[in-house]
């Protein structure tokens, strides 16, 4: 659990007078250099702009609790067994409906094709900064964006993280359009977790008591977006975090993690690591498919501890369609719904609903909040 030995709030008190908040976010910006530039310059001391808020449910663990595990899928022999199927199917359900998060394992990508990927996140983050400075920018058009924290001047406080966002569908850049450091294996990568997801939204669709096809028919599995994170080591870890208390805009996320560990899931009000498994991928449910389940399944609320032995690396891979322009209407799916079971939320576009994750940013009131503003009138 994350520590709450040093409060950032006591530490910022002292400080007040002398924080200039807008100032130093755009000091922090202009470097272009992001978190790790602040490292590589010998920073002891986390600058205020990152103290993370206290946490309602960071609390001592309750030793006499039972310890809570986050589901890890065996995929292997699916294929070829209806009745392993039928199982693995309602382990995803069961998963989808309480954790909203579950680990893949024998999912179909190899081994080396996770490591190169990883690799190809450090070569970025680790090359020149005046060669990283080419793709720093704060415009979401365009197809690689590379800063520190999307929502840097709008968030409460700052994540100790750099982050790099590809838009690789549905309309896929050419290699030369992406950072040569990496765009190899970021094509290779993409195109393999393309099917895997296609895969596991026919998971979900049998988990939801649909034709297997339902939501790929939905177009759930159009847009891919490839989301890299360099967390640095933090010489003071307790008073920020990597990535605060959030859950997903999208449809499904498959997040492939190093072995440094960080991730947790908010489970019964309790933070629950979800520590790193050889050759796992974690799966865990967006909020649109929470929208269009009618909350069968749960986006659930997330976060990453920073940390002093980093850096960690994580891909995270978005199945939506982000800001792209489109007309497709989503809500509650026909099919599920009944005298008992009544829509709960009204129809948006993708587009639509991205916009107002984009304009809230990470941390404070869950994304379910705003999620809730288009419920239908009872």
């Amino acid at each position: 659990m994350k520590s709450t030995s040093t409060s950032p709030t006591e530490v910022a008190s002292e400080e007040e007078q002398y924080y200039d908040k807008i100032s130093d976010l755009k000091a922090f910006d202009e470097t272009k250099a992001g978190v790790k530039g602040l490292v590589d310059a010998g920073i002891t001391k986390v600058p205020r702009i990152f103290f993370s808020p206290a946490d309602e449910f960071d609390k001592v663990s309750d030793p006499g609790k039972n310890e809570f595990y986050v589901p890890v899928v065996d995929l292997d022999g699916i294929d070829k067994d209806p009745i392993l199927r039928k199982n693995i199917v309602d382990i995803v359900r069961d998963a989808s409906e309480t954790w909203g998060f579950f680990q893949v394992i024998n999912h179909g990508i190899p081994d080396t094709v996770l490591e190169e990927m990883l690799d190809g996140v450090r070569r970025f983050y680790e090359q020149d900064t005046e060669v990283k400075k080419e793709w720093y920018t704060r415009d979401g058009s365009k197809t690689v964006v590379y800063n520190s924290n999307f929502d840097l001047y709008r968030a409460e406080s700052a994540n100790w993280r750099d982050k790099t966002y590809c838009n690789m569908a549905p309309n896929p850049p050419s290699p030369d359009e992406l950072p040569k450091s990496c765009s190899d294996i970021l094509v290779e990568y993409s195109r393999k977790v393309r099917e895997l997801g296609r895969f596991l939204f026919e998971l979900l669709s049998e988990a939801l008591n649909l034709n297997p096809s339902h939501l790929i028919d939905m177009n759930c599995a159009e847009g891919l977006a490839i989301l890299y994170h360099y967390y640095p080591a933090c010489p003071e870890p307790e008073l920020t975090l990597g990535a605060s208390k959030h859950a997903d805009y999208d449809f499904l996320t498959v997040l492939l993690q190093d072995h440094i560990g960080g991730l947790q899931v908010l489970y019964q009000n309790q933070w629950v690591d979800i520590p790193p498994v050889p050759g796992a991928l974690v799966v865990n449910i967006g909020d649109l498919l929470q929208l269009i389940s009618n909350d069968k399944f749960k986006s659930s609320q997330h976060r990453v501890l920073a940390n002093n032995v980093g850096p960690r690396v994580s891909v995270a891979s978005f199945f939506t369609t982000g800001l792209m322009p489109s007309s497709k209407i989503y809500g509650p799916i026909k099919e599920l719904l009944s005298q008992d079971n009544p829509p709960k939320y009204k129809e948006t576009t993708v587009r639509e609903y991205s916009l107002h994750y984009n304009a809230k940013g990470l941390g404070g009131h869950s994304q379910i909040s705003i999620l809730l503003s288009f419920r239908c009138p009872a």
